[in-house]
């Protein structure tokens, strides 16, 4: 408050003197004007005495009326088009009366010089405000930080007001990061608020003004602060906060702040955008106490337990109080890497197990339950990059189907209460051999369902999965962060996405909810073209797409399709107490003609035999059209 006071009484000063200069230089201008164009000086230009009564005149009444006009009431960082307009027109208000007075004490007016004192004067007042916010201002907020950023908040309710307060309260502070944001102007929807203020901050625009007021305000920073919208009306906002070179940064969802002694703060849990904050549809709930019945006190079992998927089942599981978790995978970084994860935030307080071992190995997963005989199994290890797998059939085979296999004869071997397995949608009509393996594991688990098993089997089927291991956001990431053109497979690819706290919070619900034998799949909402999500990425990166990064289209990889479907034609859907959750119809299958195939596969993929294993999935799966992309 004391450098507004003091800038607004610099300002009034500055422009007294200007006004005063102005009438000089205009009658300077008007006696050049004489000269050039040779008309007469005595008729024309003013002597020193009028001239004196004209520059106080000047002086009086312009300050008075830009007084009036609320010319020193605005920070002058925040000038716009409005108070530069409001400043022309206090100076010409005070240049009116002034002459109004001076030509009471004159015989005749002299019409050039007023105009050329309007002219000038309204140029010199306006122009020096427009330098001194691109200028003197720029200059004295240099030595603040160079991450001192302008700062944009969308919305202009309860949220920004306290997002405000914080960003005041702690301005102070040198180690907090608010201290850095400067709050220059808002956007609000509602029509009420619009040329109003918040705690100093005028509201100047809508959401559909962003990338205007971006750019004419020179915001580096975008806060979005409407904690209460829509996922939709999230997506529309942020897609044209993308539309920017704007940092952008969101208050969490409501459900989703908190709020106590240690933390009072809103602006703290302001966190960046993320990707899935474009996907369009409201978040994912579910029944975390029918999820925490199914869990506590209970002996888990997570395979592929250091992967994107099972380490974030892990998590979630350990929310729950289990009697144990155990994880197994084959690769030991991953599985150090969410043990030490675990042990850091729970101690001791959570019986954790990590082995490492390869669901291949039927003697090693049989020594495993034999010892820590699980109560309940969620089988997510496989391998799952389609074009890999193009190459390494045998493998895939392996690892996806007899690694299951495996798992599901030692789960009933040991009277396993729940048996979860982890499928794809490209298990539905599969083009490629990842997703013909996911199908023929389905198979296996629906087989053991309707084999009288006292062990509870089921498939919980989802899309692909925002971040996870091999998914394109990370390498559309390391493409941008290192310069590269982004490749795209195919300008019309779709997918359905979800996150992956999404996915498992699926995986856990299916498991509490289930009966045996069912395939569990989630209405994930619309499709999402690929090509819009890495011009997204693109831009929430601050560039802008086939300009500053180039989107290269490849060709689509072998075994894969333009889009996924969720259901087998046959299979049929049933609603769940869960709107977002469905039930496909169990499939009959033949046990003595599945498993004489499948000693028939195993036969060709231990001898690596690619073409034959293969045709023998074909025969499997016969809803797997491999000649697609062959």
């Amino acid at each position: 408050m004391k450098r507004f006071n003091f800038r607004k009484n610099l300002l009034m000063i500055v422009d007294v003197i200007l006004v005063a200069l102005s009438a000089l230089v205009s009658n300077l201008a008007v006696s050049l004007m004489c000269v050039v164009f040779k008309l007469p000086m005595d008729k024309f230009v003013v002597n020193e005495v009028r001239l004196t009564w004209i520059v106080f005149l000047n002086a009086l009444f312009c300050f008075f009326s830009l007084f009036i006009c609320g010319a020193y009431t605005k920070v002058w960082r925040d000038f716009n088009k409005k108070d530069y307009l409001y400043c022309s027109v206090g100076v010409a208000a005070g240049l009116l009366m002034s002459g109004f007075f001076a030509s009471l004490a004159e015989k005749q007016g002299n019409p050039m010089f007023y105009v050329v004192n309007f002219v000038i004067t309204v140029s010199v007042i306006t122009l020096f405000r427009f330098l001194f916010k691109r200028t003197f201002i720029d200059l004295t907020e240099v030595g603040r930080s160079e991450n001192y950023e302008r700062t944009l908040i969308v919305g202009a309710g309860q949220a920004a007001r306290m997002i405000l307060t914080d960003i005041s309260n702690v301005n102070a502070d040198p180690n907090n990061p608010s201290r850095n944001i400067l709050p220059v102007c808002l956007v609000d929807d509602d029509p009420k608020k619009r040329d109003t203020k918040l705690m100093g901050v005028e509201v100047v625009g809508t959401t559909r003004d962003i990338p205007k007021i971006c750019k004419e305000y020179k915001i580096k920073l975008i806060l979005f602060a409407i904690p209460s919208c829509t996922q939709e009306e999230r997506k529309e906002i942020m897609e044209l906060c993308s539309q920017t070179e704007c940092q952008i940064k969101m208050v969490p969802y409501l459900s989703q702040l908190l709020f106590d002694d240690n933390n009072p703060q809103l602006l703290s849990q302001v966190k960046d955008i993320k990707i899935e904050d474009l996907l369009g549809r409201d978040p994912i709930t579910f029944d975390k106490t029918e999820i925490r019945r199914f869990i506590e006190n209970k002996v888990c079992m997570v395979t592929g337990g250091g992967g994107s998927i099972g380490s974030e089942l892990v998590r979630q599981i350990a929310k729950y109080a289990p009697k144990q978790v155990i994880i197994v995978d084959i690769y030991e970084n991953n599985a150090y890497d969410i043990q030490q994860e675990l042990k850091l935030e729970y101690d001791d307080a959570l019986n954790l197990v990590t082995l490492i071992a390869s669901v291949r190995d039927y003697d090693k997963m049989d020594a495993i339950f034999k010892e820590y005989k699980p109560q309940i199994v969620f089988h997510a290890a496989a391998h799952k990059h389609v074009p890999l797998m193009e190459t390494s059939p045998a493998e895939a085979v392996k690892n996806n189907i007899f690694g299951t296999w495996n798992m599901v004869t030692v789960a009933e071997k040991y009277g396993v209460e729940k048996f979860v397995m982890i499928s794809t949608d490209k298990a539905v009509n599969p083009t490629n051999v990842m997703g013909a393996t996911k199908r023929c594991c389905e198979m296996i688990v629906q087989y053991k369902s309707q084999s009288g098993s006292k062990t509870e089997f089921v498939t919980t089927r989802f899309g692909n999965v925002l971040g996870s291991n091999g998914s394109v956001i990370p390498l559309f990431r390391r493409q941008i962060e290192a310069g590269k053109p982004v490749t795209v497979t195919h300008p019309d690819i779709i997918r359905y996405f979800m996150t992956i706290p999404e996915a498992v919070s699926l995986v856990l619900q299916a498991g509490a909810m289930a009966s045996g034998g069912e395939i569990f799949v989630l209405d994930k909402g619309d499709p999402v073209k690929i090509t819009t999500l890495a011009e997204n990425l693109i831009r929430m990166y601050g560039k802008v797409p086939y300009k500053d990064v180039e989107i290269r289209f490849t060709g689509l990889r072998p075994g894969e399709k333009l889009f996924e479907e969720l259901l087998m034609d046959e299979e049929g859907l049933k609603s769940t107490e869960n709107k977002k959750i469905f039930i496909g119809n169990q499939i009959d299958i033949n046990p003595d003609e599945l498993l004489s195939k499948l000693d028939t596969l195993r036969g060709y993929a231990e001898q690596n035999d690619s073409d034959k294993t293969v045709d023998m999935l074909s025969q499997i799966v016969p809803t797997f059209n491999h000649k697609i992309n062959r």
